[in-house]
């Protein structure tokens, strides 16, 4: 049995104020996000937008009903001054043996970890995926994300966006590569002085950077 390659699931835009941030996308892209849900315990919230071909967009930043964990929110999300993409994420069938293919191959993408959040509307979403110590090339590789019997968050109908271009830059690209290799990924990752992610999306009234 052939194991199909990971496929991008999404992108993951962090704020220091989720409400801020939201508008803030919806001014610049002409799209309205809708509400995702809450983390339980991580201190966080989101809002969706699909990016066509099975992807979508996580905009999360802190829930105002939940208190700040002691170990602080994930994605950095405290220590943000501004709105910006953090990470992505890649959707595999089988995160165990995704992680073990990409140890075999030289880079450790870290343990799966079990998640979830409740949607709006009260769903228990959950699902697994790597959690890799500290934050490998500031979010140009990505974590590996399994969905399981979840419904994944783009069998509703979200408001969207379309994804034209996903790339990366870094003072040494070279760096990068291999990990994105291993894990079966492909990034185009240019040369800049600093690291950054960045995407470019069709608002309502063209493309936008990201």
């Amino acid at each position: 049995m052939v194991t199909p390659p990971p496929r991008l699931d999404h992108l993951v835009l962090a704020g220091p104020d989720l409400e801020a941030a939201v508008a803030w996308f919806g001014e610049l892209t002409g799209v309205d996000p809708v509400p995702g849900g809450s983390h339980v315990g991580l201190g966080t919230a989101n809002y969706l937008v699909g990016l066509g071909g099975g992807g979508y967009l996580e905009i999360i930043g802190p829930d105002p009903e939940q208190a700040a964990p002691d170990a602080g929110r994930p994605f950095g999300i405290d220590d943000l001054s501004a709105p910006r993409l953090v990470t992505w994420a890649v959707a595999v069938a089988d995160v165990d043996a995704a992680v073990a293919a990409a140890r075999a191959a030289g880079y450790d993408p870290g343990l799966p970890q079990p998640m979830s959040r409740r949607t709006a509307g009260g769903q228990l979403l959950e699902w697994r995926l790597t959690a890799p110590a500290g934050d490998p090339e500031e979010g140009l590789v990505p974590f590996l994300i399994e969905w399981g019997s979840t419904p994944h968050p783009t069998s509703r109908p979200l408001p969207g966006v379309q994804l034209i271009e996903l790339a990366g830059r870094h003072p040494e690209p070279s760096s990068v590569r291999p990990a994105l290799s291993a894990l079966g990924v492909d990034l185009s990752v240019h040369v800049g002085e600093l690291v950054a992610l960045t995407a470019v999306v069709e608002g309502a009234d063209g493309p936008v950077a990201l």
